[in-house]
């Protein structure tokens, strides 16, 4: 991280860090990128910065090298025993702990069916998901889930409701949209489980759910958010975007994603260009400037956000 990144991020009080493309360089190369992160940009009263990575496993293991095991895609981890599977992702989580991650944007809980496969550029193509059957990624789900939270490292559940049945991907394509997901379907147990696991987060997709809120991408929907998340699932987690940045939300104007997420019911926003942040963040604070209500809900927002942290000792929250 440059002295300008690290000077922005601080001035615009950020409070976690995600660590997005890929390296080779080895557990404590990143130790040393994680540390001068964090003491470029700081924390703010008593509250650390969070650091977070994508290491699934496969094509999405973002760092890689000396001191990180190669970590099989989730379509292979599927192969191994729940408890071979969970103390294989302690291992993982451990080696994250000591490269100074505090969180992994894993495991991915969509559900491939058979007859789609590779055609599903998100999952199927990457061999990101544990396979067909919503019982067995349940149970996958879980036991990494209990694996990385027994190595100190937070979770989260991807990417609500599901992205197992597009065909195009939210990151690249404008058009995303599952017309055969509902707001029971059976492919949820992935979430449910993870739920029942204790998991920090859940991801929302940015696609098109049209059985569930045709006019909104989940990311901005709030039958989604407040009434599957936290209705349907009942968690009390945080709730985290996907990129905000991504193709399929590119009809909203950049400056106002982030706060139509937190409208929705969201917490905690994926901005994948740290410049972008910086008129989200604006946008949320001037109309946070007028509307109580919206003060609320980044209040509770943010009492969310600094719970998890506390939960991972990055926060005190008994002062």
């Amino acid at each position: 991280m440059g002295s300008a990144e690290a000077d922005e991020l601080s001035s615009l009080d950020v409070g976690s860090v995600l660590l997005l493309e890929n390296s080779t360089a080895g557990r404590s190369a990143i130790r040393s990128v994680t540390d001068a992160i964090r003491d470029g940009v700081g924390g703010h009263h008593g509250v650390k910065l969070m650091l977070a990575a994508d290491q699934e496993g496969g094509e999405v293991q973002r760092l890689a090298g000396p001191g990180f095991d190669t970590i099989p895609s989730a379509e292979d981890q599927a192969s191994l025993s729940d408890s071979q599977l969970q103390s294989d992702a302690k291992t993982w989580g451990r080696q994250l702990k000591e490269a100074g991650i505090d969180v992994n944007l894993a495991p991915v809980s969509d559900v491939v069916p058979s007859s789609i496969g590779t055609a599903n550029a998100p999952i199927g193509a990457l061999r990101r998901g544990y396979g067909p059957k919503a019982a067995v990624v349940a149970r996958k789900n879980t036991a990494f889930i209990k694996g990385m939270e027994a190595a100190g490292v937070a979770t989260s559940v991807k990417h609500f409701p599901g992205l197992g049945i597009v065909r195009g991907n939210t990151d690249t394509s404008t058009d995303v949209t599952d017309d055969v997901t509902t707001r029971d379907d059976k492919r949820l147990a992935g979430f449910k489980a993870g739920v029942a696991a204790g998991v920090d987060m859940v991801m929302v997709s940015s696609a098109v759910y049209t059985k569930i809120d045709a006019d909104h991408p989940a990311t901005f929907s709030s039958t989604v958010q407040k009434g599957m998340i936290r209705g349907d699932l009942g968690f009390k987690g945080v709730i985290i975007s996907d990129d905000l940045l991504g193709a399929a939300l590119s009809s909203e104007p950049v400056s106002q994603r982030a706060l139509r997420f937190i409208r929705a019911g969201g917490d905690l926003s994926i901005v994948g260009k740290y410049a972008d942040a910086t008129s989200m963040i604006k946008t949320v604070r001037d109309a946070a400037a007028d509307d109580p209500d919206l003060r609320a809900e980044i209040k509770d927002a943010a009492t969310r956000v600094l719970i998890m942290k506390a939960r991972h000792g990055l926060a005190d929250c008994t002062g």
